[in-house]
């Protein structure tokens, strides 16, 4: 890859090509990254919930977040807001895994806000109440451990991995 030249997909849009690592950070070109993503995929919502749990509780939350991003685009318009806000606390889980604290902490409390609104109806057996309070409760320690330069040292994204749905994880958390 001439790495002077913009990278372009088939359509000639700009698109980074460079490899990413589990939190969707850039490598040099040429180092070995996690697979990215496809983008534009088209699921069904078990399909949506079943890949961003398991992505989730591999500790890749961009990942995840590409995933909402999806369901977000092609679903139906009253559930929009719903996998939005998944969207956003994926990648505000993302954000607190790297250290971003205040960014991650405003991420997870807008995805947390915006899930809310699905409250006593739980869409596709997501558990929108819990998923909210695990949001608004991540928020309030990674801010707390926020260091006097505004960073922190980052979260385990896999330890830290919310339950989309409720019931057992299947490794004793």
């Amino acid at each position: 890859m001439d790495e002077t030249r913009r990278d372009r997909d088939e359509e000639g849009r700009a698109r980074n090509a460079r490899p990413r690592d589990g939190l969707g950070r850039p490598l040099p070109y040429g180092a070995p990254g996690v697979e990215r993503q496809p983008e534009g995929v088209v699921r069904s919502p078990e399909e949506t919930v079943r890949e961003a749990q398991r992505l989730l509780d591999a500790g890749m939350p961009f990942h995840a977040h590409e995933v909402f991003e999806d369901a977000w685009k092609s679903g139906p318009d009253a559930e929009r807001e719903l996998w939005r806000g998944l969207a956003q606390m994926a990648v505000g889980l993302t954000h607190a895994a790297r250290g971003n604290t205040a960014g991650g902490a405003r991420l997870l409390r807008r995805g947390a806000s915006a899930v809310e609104a699905f409250g006593g109806r739980d869409p596709h057996g997501i558990g929108v109440g819990p998923l909210a309070a695990w949001a608004r409760e991540l928020a309030g320690r990674v801010e707390a451990a926020t260091g006097p330069d505004g960073g922190g040292s980052g979260v385990d994204a896999a330890a830290e991995a919310p339950r989309l749905r409720p019931g057992p994880r299947g490794d004793g958390r």
